[in-house]
């Protein structure tokens, strides 16, 4: 009986829709199959007047909101895709952000009073009226005590509850999804709706938020391409965080690319460095990389905020991901299929070369055309395809990988049309590619192969009771000996180098 509830909250969420003509609008009509014009038109039947009242995007935004904060990070991740979905639609969806109905100043006071245990009075000099409003929480301009100023996060009241009661729904969701289309199975719906759900409850505790940012500010002190704010934790609660104020313009701001001197390319360059630089060399990454978290100056500086989803990948995960994006850039079609097999991927039924082949039907339309010469929308249905051909699952450890790299693929886009995904990945790749498999790092993975073995061999000998001789320190070696022990190395280096080109 506890699904009778979400399944009634999952067919008024469908019905909002229907009433809002917002599920199939009527203006794509012209680029769909007979067949599902046939639905729509049936569907449109129960249209009501909210379906008379803007644009699809203004539409199907009205009723995300009025579903809640699930619903809400569906369409925050739908207007990052202009390229799929046509720039006007993404901007009808923009206000999903940051820029939905805030609740009361006076109530946001007091939660942030009692989520502290304290009065405001000795912590704060000022608490404005919101500066942005999402799914979860609002933000307040603030200034401490000391004069600093400062932006004070505050947790929606009641929305555990809420969360809670769109994640069964979320959940009734996916199984019926697979009980009407079997097929899908391999997607698995149900592994997904987990990882977004355990998401968005680490996102109710704001603690977690900013153990997060303090993370993600000693990652991005490593490169230049991304800065965040520091943490104030004297005002870090359950419900409440508070961060140092980030300079800049939002980037949900429509007048935030007409900013003077700046300059696009390198802007969306640093934005697609700084996640594949937290991605490969930290294993940590910012999880969503949205306008609404973003603030910018000229000419390319960019800080995030918003540290309530992190992404994790393991050593593996990152060398996989490596080696794909540089086989990729390569256009070493046959590397990248292996990997794919190496990783589990693809089933090890498949045959390989098969696959190789697929992967160059939709790499080599890409490489050296203009981004916005590129479907995405087309590339995408490419990609879908063939991962139903090769019976390729969804990898739930890989869940927010994938979307935040989508995510940051649609920003960059945004604020360069043209910008060369590719061309930003490569210096970072090549970075990790040369550090983790190079010469380098072979002769690192020697030694340390060769030290496991000693170890292993002292285990094996005390395990048998064999005695340990402990020969007398060697003499130091004479100075021909270190200059014949440093030549070999030399020459071995210049061989491996001649043997690994990057």
């Amino acid at each position: 009986m506890a699904s009778l509830p979400a399944f009634g909250r999952l067919v008024a969420a469908g019905w909002t829709l229907v009433r809002a003509d917002a599920l199939i609008p009527r203006e794509i009509d012209p680029v769909l199959p007979a067949g599902v014009r046939a639905v729509a038109g049936f569907l449109r039947l129960f249209a009501g007047r909210a379906a008379r009242e803007g644009r699809p995007g203004e539409r199907l935004g009205r009723c995300l909101e009025h579903m809640g904060p699930v619903a809400i990070k569906l369409g925050q991740f739908l207007a990052t895709r202009s390229d799929i979905f046509g720039i006007q639609f993404s901007d009808d969806l923009g206000r999903l952000r940051d820029r939905l109905d805030p609740f009361p100043t006076d109530v946001a006071r007091a939660e942030v009073e009692q989520a502290l245990g304290r009065p405001l009075a000795g912590f704060l000099n000022e608490f404005g009226d919101p500066i942005a409003a999402a799914s979860l929480a609002q933000a307040h301009r603030a200034v401490l005590a000391d004069g600093r100023i400062v932006a004070v996060k505050v947790l929606r009241p009641g929305i555990e509850q809420r969360v809670a009661k769109d994640s069964a729904t979320l959940r009734l969701a996916a199984g019926l999804l697979l009980g009407f289309a079997p097929a899908l199975k391999r997607l698995e719906p149900k592994l997904f709706t987990e990882t977004v759900i355990r998401s968005l409850e680490l996102e109710l505790d704001l603690r977690f938020e900013a153990a997060g940012a303090a993370e993600m500010a000693e990652v991005m002190g490593r490169d230049a391409f991304m800065t965040c704010p520091k943490v104030v934790w004297d005002g870090v609660a359950r419900r409440v965080l508070t961060l140092e104020w980030a300079d800049g313009v939002p980037l949900s701001s429509p007048a935030s690319l007409t900013l003077p001197g700046l300059d696009h390319r390198l802007l969306a360059d640093n934005l697609i460095r700084a996640f594949l630089a937290q991605a490969l060399d930290h294993g940590v990454f910012h999880a969503d990389l949205h306008e609404g978290n973003l603030f910018i100056d000229a000419p390319a500086k960019l800080v995030a905020v918003d540290f309530g989803i992190l992404g994790r990948l393991g050593k593996a995960e990152r060398r996989y991901l490596a080696e794909i994006l540089y086989g990729f850039l390569r256009k070493d079609y046959a590397r990248v299929a292996a990997v794919h097999f190496e990783a589990g991927y693809v089933p090890p039924h498949h045959d390989v070369d098969a696959f190789a082949q697929s992967l160059r039907a939709v790499g080599e339309p890409v490489f050296g055309r203009a981004a916005s010469a590129v479907s995405m929308g087309r590339l995408l249905a490419q990609l879908f395809d063939i991962t139903a051909l090769f019976d390729m699952h969804l990898r739930p450890e890989l869940v927010l990988l994938q979307k935040t790299m989508v995510t940051v693929e649609g920003v960059a886009r945004r604020i360069d049309p043209s910008h060369d995904l590719w061309a930003a990945a490569d210096p970072i790749v090549r970075r990790w590619i040369a550090r983790e498999l190079g010469p380098a790092a072979k002769a690192r993975d020697f030694a340390d192969e060769g030290l496991r073995a000693v170890r292993a061999l002292a285990r094996l000998a005390e395990e048998h009771g064999a005695p340990i001789v402990i020969a007398p320190p060697p003499r130091p070696p004479s100075r021909l000996a270190w200059f014949a022990v440093g030549a070999a190395v030399a020459g071995a280096a210049f061989l491996l180098a001649r043997w690994w080109p990057l």
